[in-house]
């Protein structure tokens, strides 16, 4: 009989760069799976808790490593039982990458091509990004997946994607609003801006709309949060939600942090205010700007609450905006990179084995 493939996935996650990292590893983790692999994750502390709220029936190996020399040390020990690895860890350059994999086909996830990396296969789904960009980073045999199409995102949304363009259709009024700013809620940015957003929506004349609020159990927003929605209707909290889909599709609009997410609504075609959270966020973020499928804010601008009013009241009161940004967004990705990822480092394997 023959055995699985066995992947080792190494990502990154904590309070201060959130578990986009952790995410979408088990979305890739998943697809990989499906085609008949066998993954595991090292779980460090601080991914333990992304792991045991979305990472069901994936196998972890537990660490009690929280310095990247000590991941390095203790991937490199457990790589030595897989055939090969996946990193998502943007503190970790080519010689980490080198250390962990023993010579083992080896998947990098990135976003910045700010540094050398060590790979068989690199994924970079910014819808910026060019081979030409990871000139001197990568060695001339790395095969580069580039671009929105390559983002793991969850089977889930592109089930979903024809009900969600056909609600979009015509711009529906405002009835709920989806706020995503980060399991992890970072520096406490998503009870900030649902502080900012409440008497908003008096003012757009919305003042029944609905703010789906997303946020995870260990959220520093969430007891605030918690404590408003006991006098606040409009205001739902979802805690550690495995129902980000059905979340997507219903929404009229969103504001979203500008990590993976971005794709998932891209793919069901939701429009946004799209929130810069990180300087790692500013490219993708800018791009998809740019090409008129979101609006975007970085928070760290001296008058970003005076442009968040200014922005999100006009994206309330703009059907033709929305719908605008609808059709561009739905343009940028399809929602089935995580399977196309899969199948092109399952067949990397192949060719190095």
């Amino acid at each position: 009989m023959t055995l699985p493939t066995r992947i080792l996935f190494i990502a990154d996650a904590g309070p201060s760069v959130g578990g986009g990292h952790v995410l979408r590893g088990l979305t890739l983790a998943r697809a990989l799976e499906d085609a008949g692999a066998a993954c595991a994750f090292l779980a460090p502390p601080v991914a333990l808790a992304m792991l045991d709220a979305f990472g069901a029936g994936i196998a972890r190996i537990e660490t009690a490593a929280n310095t990247p020399a000590g991941l390095v040390e203790a991937a490199a020990s457990a790589a030595q039982a897989f055939d090969a690895v996946v990193i998502d860890h943007y503190g970790l350059a080519a010689a980490d990458h080198r250390a962990i994999a023993g010579g083992r086909p080896t998947l990098v996830i990135d976003d910045l091509a700010d540094r050398p990396l060590a790979a068989d296969l690199v994924l970079d789904s910014g819808p910026a990004r060019k081979a030409a960009d990871y000139e001197g980073l990568v060695a001339p045999r790395t095969e580069l997946l580039l671009g929105p199409n390559n983002a793991p995102v969850r089977p889930a949304f592109a089930a979903l994607r024809e009900a969600a363009l056909a609600r979009r259709a015509d711009a529906p009024p405002v009835r709920r609003i989806l706020v995503s700013l980060g399991l992890t809620d970072v520096g406490g940015i998503t009870g900030r801006v649902v502080e900012l957003m409440l008497p908003l929506l008096d003012q757009a004349g919305v003042g029944d709309a609905a703010l789906d609020v997303v946020l995870g159990s260990g959220a520093p927003s969430l007891p605030r949060l918690r404590e408003r929605a006991r006098t606040e209707p409009r205001l739902v909290l979802h805690v550690d939600s495995q129902d980000m889909p059905r979340l997507t599709l219903e929404a009229d609009l969103a504001v979203g942090a500008g990590g993976s997410t971005s794709w998932e609504r891209c793919v069901l075609a939701l429009p946004a205010l799209l929130l810069v959270l990180a300087p790692n966020q500013r490219e993708a973020s800018q791009a998809l700007a740019g090409a008129d499928a979101v609006l975007a804010l970085d928070v760290a601008d001296p008058d970003f609450e005076t442009a968040f009013a200014e922005q999100l009241s006009r994206l309330i009161q703009d059907p033709l905006l929305r719908d605008r940004l609808s059709s561009a967004s739905a343009a940028v990705c399809d929602g089935r990179g995580a399977a196309r990822v899969a199948a092109h480092f399952l067949d990397v394997i192949a060719r190095r084995r």
